[in-house]
């Protein structure tokens, strides 16, 4: 959902997390919308995936510009959503050349229904997948670059080190994996489990980690002008 007061509030929890974030939590438990398609029917397919739609879906693509993506190369949008990124990336791409992987059919639906422009999906023809699961090798072909943009934002740490096992060995060799996520100044406890609406934030080290028992070199990028504060991470598949 749209929130423009979550930039500030990620700066304070990093600082100190283990004081607001309780705070944080009780107010998810009572405002956030249901999960699923329950939750997509209730808010909208763009507010679902967190609003702020041309902004964050333009600004992921020229950040992907300038760290070099090209319309040659093949990208992997990591929970695609709605296709938020994707509406950008696809005209750009050569055709085929967009991957999109998504846990929720209804957001893929509502993206290629509402968010494309007429003729793009019979000429670009993107690849669209609902999983759950991060099943990368069900996809086609293997990308240069991959993005996962308010994923781990969400996720408990055992499904963060399953997409990076399972994209370490279909990513190109020579490829980079991009991914955003809060962070804390020192480690928090987050939920055990899932959730599409609350925070979970992580320390530098523990992303870092994650990567390294995976498979990956880990870069922290920093701020790269997100909305909402989070922080960018570069993963590259290590020798």
């Amino acid at each position: 959902m749209t929130r423009p007061w979550l930039r500030p509030l990620a700066a304070v929890i990093r600082r100190f997390p283990h004081l607001l974030l309780p705070l944080r939590r009780a107010f998810e438990r009572f405002f956030s919308p249901p999960q699923g398609a329950d939750g997509i029917r209730k808010v909208g397919h763009r507010r679902y995936v967190g609003g702020r739609w041309d902004v964050l879906g333009r600004e992921q693509l020229e950040f992907l510009k300038s760290r070099g993506l090209e319309p040659r190369h093949v990208l992997l949008d990591i929970a695609c959503g709605s296709l938020r990124l994707g509406r950008h990336a696809i005209p750009f791409l050569e055709p085929g050349h967009y991957l999109g992987i998504e846990k929720e059919q209804e957001l893929i639906d509502a993206g290629i229904r509402y968010e494309l422009e007429p003729g793009v999906l019979e000429s670009r023809r993107p690849e669209l997948l609902a999983s759950a699961d991060f099943e990368f090798d069900r996809l086609s072909r293997a990308p240069d670059f991959a993005i996962a943009n308010s994923l781990f934002s969400h996720l408990p740490p055992p499904l963060i080190r399953l997409c990076l096992a399972r994209l370490r060995p279909f990513i190109r060799p020579d490829g980079v994996f991009y991914a955003t996520f809060f962070e804390a100044d020192r480690p928090a406890r987050n939920p055990e489990q899932p959730h599409d609406h609350h925070m979970f934030v992580y320390t530098r080290d523990e992303m870092r980690s994650f990567g390294a028992a995976n498979g990956w070199k880990f870069e922290y990028i920093g701020d790269w002008g997100h909305a909402r504060g989070q922080v960018m991470a570069a993963y590259r598949p290590a020798p």
